[in-house]
């Protein structure tokens, strides 16, 4: 048997702007997004067997534990990509990233498959390989991969790199509340306006400069799901400078420490984190 652990950061976009919609269905995007020091912790152990079977379990009643799965499609996907068809895949996830909040928890996790198999494998796949691989099967996965702080386009999974700046992060979700972002992108495809300030190229040629503004923050979605969602619309209006991240539901607040009046009894609250300049990584921890 091969084992190997990796730890699979959170993401926030700084901003996220909505552009046209493309054939596909998706939008193109203009995002900078970038890791932060949350992680899940996956756990995979490979033993040989006569047929593909993928086995996951995990610490987390919120997450299915089947083919509908993004870690098992992300299994699947490599395992026919690299001419695999005689393991066996266990996979023990640890979570700790909240679901459907915004954060790329579902993407970090199938990048960090895609990553781990890789390495149990001995690089069996190209890094090319593996950007396809990640893109097929979602937008966030190729930041994911290799995290930082990225200028993302295009659906999300073009990225260029760009300078990284560290600062303090603090999150706050409201409770039992998740949103897929196919519904965020439904309710932005009705708004009236869907102009944009390009915040985007703002912030990006101040990044290249070494420098940063926080009033630069910018997120299209928010005004998308503001008349849907009073929990969200009252983080907006009682967390100071607070900005959601993708299609929500978890707000961020930067370089500050997080004061509210709202009743903490119905919000998930995460503190004292911070941004980092790495992705998916092998880890002991």
């Amino acid at each position: 048997m091969k084992s190997i652990k990796v730890r699979t950061p959170a993401k926030i976009n700084l901003t996220l702007e909505v552009l046209n919609k493309r054939d596909d269905g998706f939008h193109n995007i203009q995002s900078i997004m970038q890791t932060i020091n949350l992680y899940d912790y996956l756990t995979f152990n490979i033993d040989n067997a006569e047929e593909i079977k993928i086995e996951l379990k995990g610490n987390s009643d919120e997450i299915p534990y089947n083919e509908s799965n993004l870690i098992y499609k992300a299994a699947e996907r490599f395992f026919k990509k690299a001419n695999i068809d005689n393991v066996k895949l266990s996979v023990y996830i640890e979570k700790n990233i909240p679901i459907s909040a915004g954060l790329a928890g579902g993407s970090t996790n199938a990048a960090g498959t895609i990553f781990a198999l890789n390495k149990l494998f001995n690089n069996i796949l190209s890094e090319d390989e593996i950007n396809e691989l990640c893109a097929s099967l979602g937008s966030d996965l190729n930041f994911c991969l290799y995290g930082g702080c990225a200028l993302c386009t295009s659906r999300g999974e073009v990225i260029e790199k760009i300078p990284f700046f560290e600062q303090s992060v603090s999150l706050i979700k409201p409770k039992h509340l998740g949103i897929s972002a196919k519904e965020a992108y439904i309710n932005f495809s009705k708004l009236t306006d869907k102009s944009n300030p390009d915040n985007t190229s703002k912030l990006k040629d101040l990044l290249l400069k070494g420098k940063f503004d926080k009033s630069l923050i910018y997120n299209s979605l928010e005004n998308a799901l503001f008349p849907y969602y009073d929990e969200l619309k009252n983080i907006k209006n009682n967390v100071k400078n607070s900005l959601m991240s993708g299609s929500g539901s978890t707000f961020f607040v930067l370089n500050s420490k997080l004061e509210t009046s709202l009743n903490k009894d119905n919000y998930d609250i995460f503190e004292n984190l911070k941004t980092i300049n790495t992705g998916v990584e092998q880890t002991d921890e």
